[in-house]
């Protein structure tokens, strides 16, 4: 089981934002699109990652004002990413070790191909296991 597995099933859309735009625009569209974090693009490369988790820090640090800064100077940087490869065990490590929730994907020329959530990778996980139950019950009434 592999990241890309995850994004067949999830979909690949991805909401990003450059990094000249300022804070106030990211916050917009983390609470439009429901979203928690977005990648942070520079000329279509990744350049870092903006989550809620900034705005917290950087509201308490800078106040109000915070909102007005560029998102290079507000973003996580270097983003850690994932390829599509990535099995999802492995993928899940990385995230609880960094203690990080979400997951840029980019493939072997470092495109942007989608991003993965905590949750997403914990559901899969999860759906996985139910499969397995459900054919091992099969299994066992058929047998």
């Amino acid at each position: 089981m592999t990241i890309a597995s995850v994004l067949a099933r999830k979909g690949s859309d991805v909401f990003t934002v450059e990094q000249s735009e300022r804070v106030e625009a990211a916050v917009a569209l983390l609470a439009d699109r429901r979203v928690g974090a977005l990648p942070v693009m520079d000329g279509g490369r990744i350049a870092g990652i903006f989550s809620e988790r900034d705005l917290l820090y950087g509201i308490r640090k800078e106040g109000p004002a915070f909102v007005s800064r560029r998102l290079s100077e507000a973003m996580t940087t270097p983003a850690v990413t994932a390829r599509p490869d990535t099995g999802v065990i492995e993928a899940l490590a990385t995230m609880t070790r960094r203690r990080i929730r979400h997951l840029p994907v980019v493939d072997s020329s470092g495109a942007l191909v989608g991003v993965v959530s905590i949750g997403d990778l914990v559901k899969f996980r999860i759906d996985g296991m139910e499969a397995e139950t459900r054919a091992m019950r099969d299994y066992i009434t058929t047998a």
